[in-house]
């Protein structure tokens, strides 16, 4: 009897926690330590609570850069054109546009 290798779906096994992709994993990290300075700077006025809400919200942020895709909606014509890309890409790509800083327009030549 002759053995042979099945394929694989490796396809969603880089989760960690199930929620978690090693992309959001990271993200939520840096959003999670941008908001621990804001823990630390609240915490030393005696407004501990706040810090925490401060931190869970930078935190949320990063999660939602890494993970989530903007849907696709045909009634909205951004969405059609950018629908499901992840938001950090589409953060990425706005930041190169602005550094570059040049403007390339068409104008249409009549004869």
């Amino acid at each position: 009897m002759a053995t042979y290798q099945i394929p694989r779906n490796y396809r969603g096994e880089s989760r960690i926690l199930y929620i978690f992709t090693v992309k959001s994993l990271i993200t939520t990290a840096v959003g999670a330590m941008i908001g621990s300075l804001f823990l630390l700077m609240f915490r030393a006025f005696g407004m501990t609570l706040v810090g925490v809400c401060i931190m869970a919200f930078f935190g949320l942020l990063g999660y939602v850069i890494g993970a989530v895709k903007i849907p696709t909606i045909v009634a909205f014509p951004i969405t059609k054109r950018i629908g499901g890309e992840p938001v950090g890409e589409i953060i990425l790509r706005y930041m190169k546009f602005k550094k570059n800083r040049k403007m390339y327009t068409y104008t249409k030549e009549e004869k």
